[in-house]
């Protein structure tokens, strides 16, 4: 709930922009991203600038041309994007502070249940792999995530954490989109041992996938318009934080590795901002 104690606490007024980093949030980031080369031409520009262009595309929405002239040239900021997708490491920065953030809260670094879910949005003409959702009515391509609840002592799951995330084509129905992301999850996530999904997942070949066992949290019976359901909405509220992002209105890339690295920057601003406020 927005009171005048938490606004001041998520204001991001002092800022050259709301997306830049704080000097707590980059001393996070930092290590994280590729030190500096031993030989070689010097960079002409901080990484600490290169980051800020990349969280300002993000959540403005914009085109790479369209940056502001106060960041580095935009072909610049692609290529470091490029570089960090190409190589794995926004997957990478999200791993160490989902750890890290479970461990800030008293939890075990690693989960051993999540919940999965998906959403469906539309590409543009920017083209790459996309299909008909037939059940959304959107065509597209599909968002598949798993988050990491936390269990407390009442039973609740909160705190969702993007553990792995993953785009495909929209007429991939969620029975066959999700093995393929609990598969990907056990290289990062090995000691997930129970997952929550709906109904959409029900059948041998999700749950056969991997040793994760599989809960189908259904729809409460005589249930009339909208109702949070139990586990099911942490996963929810997750795709709700990211949405923030007006990059993330629709998948504007042109290729699944774009799309995916996008979702983890996402899940990475995120997890900074939460750090680095209880710090």
């Amino acid at each position: 709930m927005w009171t005048l104690a938490t606004r001041a606490q998520h204001s991001r007024a002092g800022l050259r922009y709301a997306s830049d980093l704080t000097d707590d949030e980059w001393r996070l980031l930092e290590p994280l991203l590729p030190g500096v080369p031993r030989c070689g031409r010097r960079r002409a520009w901080p990484l600490r600038e290169i980051a800020n262009a990349i969280f300002y595309v993000l959540r403005a929405g914009c085109a790479w041309r369209l940056l502001p002239d106060s960041f580095p040239p935009w072909r610049t900021v692609y290529r470091w994007f490029a570089r960090l997708r190409d190589g794995g490491v926004w997957e990478a920065m999200n791993h160490h502070l989902v750890m890290r953030d479970r461990e800030r809260a008293g939890r075990e670094a690693s989960p051993t249940a999540a919940v999965i879910d998906s959403q469906s949005v539309k590409t543009t003409e920017s083209g790459g792999p996309r299909g008909y959702d037939a059940g959304k009515k959107v065509k597209g391509r599909k968002r598949h995530v798993m988050v990491g609840p936390k269990a407390t002592p009442e039973g609740r799951y909160t705190d969702g954490r993007g553990l792995t995330l993953d785009n495909h084509p929209a007429d991939i129905q969620d029975r066959d989109g999700g093995p393929p992301l609990m598969r990907l999850s056990r290289r990062r996530w090995p000691f997930v041992r129970l997952a929550f999904m709906d109904s959409g997942y029900a059948g041998d070949r999700v749950a056969s996938a991997t040793a994760i066992r599989v809960e189908i949290v259904r729809k409460p019976k005589g249930q009339v318009g909208f109702a949070v359901h139990a586990r099911r909405w942490v996963v929810e509220r997750f795709f709700a934080w990211i949405g923030r992002n007006r990059r993330l209105a629709k998948d504007f890339e042109a290729t699944i590795a774009s799309a995916n690295a996008f979702l983890y920057a996402a899940s990475v601003m995120l997890l900074l901002r939460r750090i680095a406020r209880s710090a």
